[in-house]
């Protein structure tokens, strides 16, 4: 598993090291150890857990880590919001080292566990906020991500409130997009594009992340 999200990310342009993809191997563990009780996801074992849950997250700090250097950031900020189980916001932290990763979930139990995952694993660049999003006006981050959160011409808008000017929102978006339904200039931001892209193990299923980018 070790060389599946090593050589996935190389795949992405995305420097990974074995002792990164170890952390998020460990972190993956304790999911499963949780799993049940919690329950955090619906896979059966550490191998689909890997290729549906952290390579989808590695995809998405590819994109941050392209973008994060085209702008000259050493370091910079991200938030995943509607975190859930931390599958996008961990995989972040561990994979983007200098950056300052927050998580955003509302069920608290999950926020619980987070933070213990964090702790266990020894991710030190992640922040777990118990909140639901737009509870906080003054969130304001580099790039921000969601996944599974709901209809995206429902959730852009309070998105795109917690983007600074100048960042980026990225949107998990299935074979079906759904950019074409929302107007990002009604919340002072405008559509970049798709970027398709297909998991390890997914049988050729295309995927997306739809990019806006905040008005600077």
């Amino acid at each position: 598993m070790q060389n599946r999200l090593t050589e996935f990310a190389q795949t992405l342009g995305l420097p990974l090291t074995p002792a990164q993809a170890d952390t998020l191997l460990k972190y993956a563990e304790l999911v499963l150890q949780k799993k049940d009780f919690l329950n955090l996801t619906g896979a059966a074992d550490l191998a689909e857990l890997v290729n549906r849950h952290l390579c989808d997250g590695l995809v998405c700090a590819a994109k941050i880590y392209a973008m994060a250097k085209i702008k000259g950031l050493e370091t910079f900020t991200a938030a995943d919001m509607g975190a859930g189980a931390g599958f996008i916001g961990l995989t972040f932290a561990v994979a983007l080292p200098h950056a300052q990763v927050t998580l955003v979930e509302s069920i608290e139990k999950r926020c619980a566990f987070m933070n213990w995952a964090a702790l266990n694993a020894n991710i030190k660049n992640a922040k777990i906020k118990n909140a639901r999003l737009g509870q906080n006006a003054k969130w304001k981050f580099d790039f921000v991500t969601e996944r599974a959160m709901g209809q995206l011409p429902d959730i852009l808008g309070v998105c795109l409130a917690a983007v600074k000017p100048g960042g980026v929102f990225i949107a998990y978006q299935g074979e079906h997009p759904q950019a074409d339904q929302t107007d990002p200039a009604k919340y002072g931001a405008h559509f970049l594009g798709l970027e398709p892209y297909v998991l390890p193990v997914d049988d050729g299923k295309k995927r997306h992340l739809a990019l806006f980018a905040k008005n600077d």
